[in-house]
This record gives structure tokens, C-alpha cells and sequence, in this order.
């Protein structure tokens, strides 16, 4: 999922800025809104380090991921950095099972005392999954935002490097980049944050180069759902 990585010359290479999956805790940076393109080009990701998104699962190839979060009045964004080699994507649809191909991953939840959360799914083709799952003691199910419209979607868009955007393409690695209104997020508690809030969250990807491969800012032992493994969203 990377390479160099855009406007600014910044390679994937250079770790010197970037967080460590051990941090529990980061920081969430304030900006004013803005256009996302897909590609990571607008000035406000300049104002935040990368985070590392560990592969967890050993394998031949050790692809590298990371991610950026910032979030604004209106809701958070989120980019992600993805060295890859083969773009294993055919879905042509939103809301269909997307971690059943090439995915990043997205859980936010916004109370501890409430185990309601948001998931979001991206594919490299630009197709999305957003869902409310309720979690009592493990037993979930996700359901799907109701009159999702207007200033209630997200905006999202990816890209790739090194090759093009279409299934089983050969690439050196592809980028999601999405917004998540904060209006979306009703009724979810502690919802716009205000500074100093905080949030669980973990931040996935799993890739299907070598079987399914899967990576992710704070492990868990099996599911992606285990949020008593989220780490926490501190919002500047």
C-alpha cells in the first residue's frame, strides 16, 4: 500500500513523524473543512503525523500502511497510505461485504457506557459500507443509516500509485481518503467532540495479496469488534 507519498515529496519511507501502533492515546488535530480528493494533496494533512497501521499477520511480503486523522466543526477525516501489489477489488456496489476484498477499516466509538459504535468501510475502488452496530457481549449486527443524505454523507474518494485503479490491476500502492459528518453519528453520545473529548477507536486494513492479511493501529485476537482494545481519541 505505499510509496512516495505526494505533493509535499514525503515517502512512506520516512518514519521520522510518524506514530507507533504501542501508542494507545494520540492526539486528533483541528482544521477547517475541506475538498477530499482521494490523493492526500490538501494542505491540512500537513498539520499531522502519519500513524502506524502494523501487518499482523506474518507473511512473504510485509506491505506498509499508515493513517491520518483530523476532524473539523462539521465531523473527522480520515487518510489512509496503503503499499500493495495486486489491487484484489471486483465489488461495484455500496453496502455490499467489503472485507471480503481489499479494505480499510474505520470503528469509532464515541461513549464507553454505550456499546453502540460507527464502522466504516472503504474499498479501493471507491465503494463504502457505513454502519451503526450495537454490541452487547459480543453478539452484533450492523444497520444502515436511515435518509442518507444531504450533509448527512460522507465524502470519500481513493487513488492509486504505480498502476491503475481497477481489479487485479499490478500497483505500488493506493490511498482512501474520506469525511465522516458528525450528523451521520446520531444518536451516538459525546457526538460533535468538543476539545478534550475522548473517543475509542481502532483503524484497520486487510489485504488478499497472500490470503486474507490483516493489520490494525491496536491488536485485537480475532475480531475487529473487540472495542475494549480500541485505543482513544483525544480531540485537541
Amino acid at each position: 500500500m505505499l510509496i512516495p507519498f505526494m505533493a509535499n515529496g514525503e515517502g512512506l519511507h520516512d518514519r521520522s513523524s510518524e506514530k507507533k501502533s504501542g501508542d494507545t492515546e494520540i492526539i486528533i488535530t483541528r482544521c477547517e473543512d475541506f475538498e477530499v480528493t482521494g490523493d492526500g494533496s490538501a494542505e491540512p494533512w500537513s498539520q499531522t503525523e502519519w500513524i502506524d497501521i502494523p501487518q499482523r499477520i506474518e507473511k512473504t511480503d510485509t506491505y506498509l500502511t499508515r493513517a491520518k486523522v483530523l476532524y473539523s466543526e462539521t465531523g473527522i477525516y480520515f487518510l489512509f497510505d496503503c503499499e500493495d501489489k495486486v489491487l484484489t477489488a471486483s465489488m461495484k456496489e455500496d453496502n455490499l461485504d467489503l472485507w471480503n476484498e481489499d479494505v480499510v477499516e474505520v470503528f469509532l466509538w464515541t461513549e464507553e457506557d454505550f456499546p453502540v459504535y460507527f464502522e466504516y468501510e472503504i474499498s479501493p475502488l471507491n465503494y463504502e459500507l457505513p454502519i451503526i452496530v450495537p454490541n452487547y457481549k459480543g453478539d452484533f449486527f450492523g444497520w444502515l443509516p436511515w435518509h442518507y443524505e444531504g450533509d448527512k454523507r460522507t465524502r470519500h474518494a481513493t487513488s492509486t500509485r504505480g498502476g491503475s485503479k481497477e481489479q487485479n490491476a499490478s500497483i505500488k500502492a493506493w490511498m482512501a481518503e474520506f469525511f465522516i459528518p458528525y450528523k451521520l453519528l446520531n444518536p451516538l453520545p459525546n457526538v460533535p467532540p468538543e476539545p478534550g473529548a475522548k473517543w475509542r477507536a481502532n483503524m484497520y486494513r486487510i489485504d488478499y495479496d497472500q490470503g486474507p492479511t490483516h493489520f490494525s493501529w491496536q491488536k485485537t485476537s480475532g475480531s475487529f469488534h473487540e472495542y475494549n482494545k480500541y485505543g482513544t481519541f483525544i480531540f485537541e
